[in-house]
């Protein structure tokens, strides 16, 4: 008997690598469509170890640019607050400024100028509540390093008056941070050396001598003193006085000092160092100038209030308003200078937040490269992978039917 034709018989073995092979196809068909259907080529840390690890690296910095970002917010908010704050005690003191000046009008009675003199003394009170702000935590807007709730504490009966409760000056911040705080010890309070912001009192028997505003003379460094100065003997056109530091007790004699009827005559001595003021009028022995360095902006407000309200002649008055003016534009120029630090911070956290956004973009760049599926790229896959499953089904479809069974039937 010959054999014209011969049939591949299916086996056991066959059959299992076939449905094996199925269900791996089937496996990986149904993984495409898992990243299909969420986007993401990981779903489980198994099925990429390391671009899991990337993501995960990923989500965490992104977390901390949120915290870094909500932080600096709150800070952003403080500061703030504080520029405004600044703005609106500038703005009182201007009021205070323009009271002082309508003080020094010569029609001014006793009595009117008293009454200047507690509409100031009212605004004192409103410029020491602002400088006590605090933020929506509860944190004084103007607590430099570290202060009391209160940093600004007076007035006190004795010297100094007005106090800051605090450490003064300002914190570095971070690369990511900026202060919560001003340095309201700069903003607020008077350093002699610095400001060099003084006020004089005039005792005179004649009752006609008035000063200049102290300033700095540049000779010798500014001791921050109180200082008090006698006419001894005044004849021939020079005075002679003597300047004693009240604070050490050291007396400073000085003989022959120039004077006219025009211009006075100057104290500038090695007993008052780094300071000097100009006399005018005619000084007769025994008259005294108290030199007494004021601590604070309040400070200077309080000794306008004294003095305006005091002042019982026109001298008096011109004497407290000249002193007042240039007390108050001195303060205000130092806050002026601290609310343009507080507009450097708020234009150093612009540059952070923008600087935020750029590492939010790059580390979501970075998180999605390591865990976002190509849906082109997948879909394609999906396709080829979903035509071979059908084509494995199809032709095992057709190699199940070759059994020893369906050859002999």
């Amino acid at each position: 008997m010959s054999v014209t034709s011969f049939s591949r018989l299916g086996t056991a073995n066959a059959y299992d690598n076939t449905v094996a092979n199925l269900q791996t196809r089937q496996n990986n068909l149904s993984n495409l469509q898992e990243s299909l259907s969420s986007g993401k080529k990981i779903n489980t840390p198994s099925d990429d170890p390391t671009g899991a690890a990337q993501a995960e690296r990923a989500l965490n910095r992104l977390a901390r640019i949120a915290t870094d970002q909500r932080a600096l917010e709150v800070q952003r908010n403080a500061i703030s607050t504080a520029e405004s704050t600044l703005g609106d005690i500038t703005d009182s003191l201007q009021q205070v400024r323009d009271l002082v000046v309508s003080a020094g009008n010569g029609s001014f009675s006793a009595a009117e100028r008293s009454t200047v003199a507690n509409q100031i003394s009212g605004l004192r009170q409103h410029i020491l509540s602002l400088a006590n702000t605090q933020d929506s935590n509860g944190q004084p807007l103007f607590a430099a390093l570290g202060s009391a709730l209160k940093p600004f504490a007076g007035p006190a009966s004795g010297s100094p008056d007005y106090t800051f409760q605090g450490l003064a000056g300002t914190s570095a911040g971070g690369t990511y941070a900026i202060p919560s705080a001003l340095d309201g010890d700069s903003a607020f309070m008077l350093q002699a050396a610095r400001d060099a912001v003084y006020n004089v009192k005039v005792t005179s028997a004649s009752g006609n001598l008035t000063t200049d505003n102290v300033v700095k003379s540049g000779v010798g460094t500014i001791s921050g003193d109180s200082y008090s100065i006698t006419i001894d003997n005044f004849s021939a056109g020079a005075v002679d006085y003597t300047v004693t530091d009240t604070t050490t007790s050291v007396s400073t004699s000085v003989t022959g000092v120039p004077w006219t009827q025009a211009n006075g005559f100057a104290v500038n001595t090695p007993g008052m160092p780094g300071l000097s003021l100009n006399v005018t009028g005619t000084p007769t022995a025994g008259d005294t100038l108290t030199v007494k360095p004021n601590a604070s902006v309040f400070s200077t407000i309080d000794q306008a209030v004294t003095d305006i309200g005091g002042a019982l002649s026109k001298n008096d008055a011109n004497q407290a308003v000249t002193q007042a003016l240039h007390n108050i534009d001195v303060s205000m120029a130092n806050i002026s200078a601290v609310r343009g630090q507080a507009g450097d911070l708020l234009n150093r956290a612009d540059s952070i937040t923008s600087g935020n956004d750029k590492r939010t973009i790059e580390q979501k760049a970075n998180q999605s490269r390591a865990e976002d599926v190509d849906m082109i790229q997948a879909v394609s896959d999906f396709q080829k992978q979903q035509t071979g499953y059908q084509a494995a089904l199809q032709s095992y479809a057709q190699i199940q039917k070759l059994s020893l069974f369906n050859f002999i039937s």
